[in-house]
């Protein structure tokens, strides 16, 4: 599993012309899933994602989590994230997950931001969707399950 963590001012996705989905203070998470994720991969990602400290503290130093700060999450899912580009200039997408598949530990990565309370707006499962944002920093990290395990 794959995640872009963005800490954003504000974002929104729009699809088919309707906002779907809008935050402000927080993190705009893009969430790629592989064939072979499982919720092994799905805990890992959440853990991390929800207990980076990369919001200031009182001291203005990036002590704290989204946890920590009770700030917003939108979860957006990007297939391309496993975009193999290594070979022509078509990039080859067989590592992703198929839409069922994905779709599922999506959901589940999304319950489980709801259970611990945070306030999770999403875009729509495998739609094409406009994301606008403000990043705030920047601040950008990369996440990746495979390399862990």
């Amino acid at each position: 599993m794959r995640a872009v963590v963005q800490r954003v001012k504000t974002a929104n996705v729009v699809v088919d012309g309707n906002k779907v989905g809008e935050i402000g203070e927080g993190i705009v998470l893009l969430l790629g899933i592989a064939k072979e994720d499982t919720e092994k991969d799905l805990d890992y990602i959440y853990r991390k994602v929800v207990n980076l400290r990369i919001f200031d503290d009182k001291d203005g130093v990036m002590n704290e989590s989204l946890l920590d700060h009770r700030k917003e999450l939108l979860v957006v899912s990007q297939f391309t994230l496993y975009g193999d580009g290594r070979k022509g200039n078509r990039p080859s997408y067989i590592r992703a997950a198929n839409g069922a598949e994905a779709e599922k530990l999506y959901q589940k990565f999304i319950q489980r931001g709801n259970n611990d309370g945070l306030s999770v707006a999403t875009g729509v499962f495998g739609a094409d969707m406009d994301l606008t944002l403000i990043n705030d920093g920047p601040v950008t990290i990369l996440l990746d399950s495979e390399k862990v395990f």
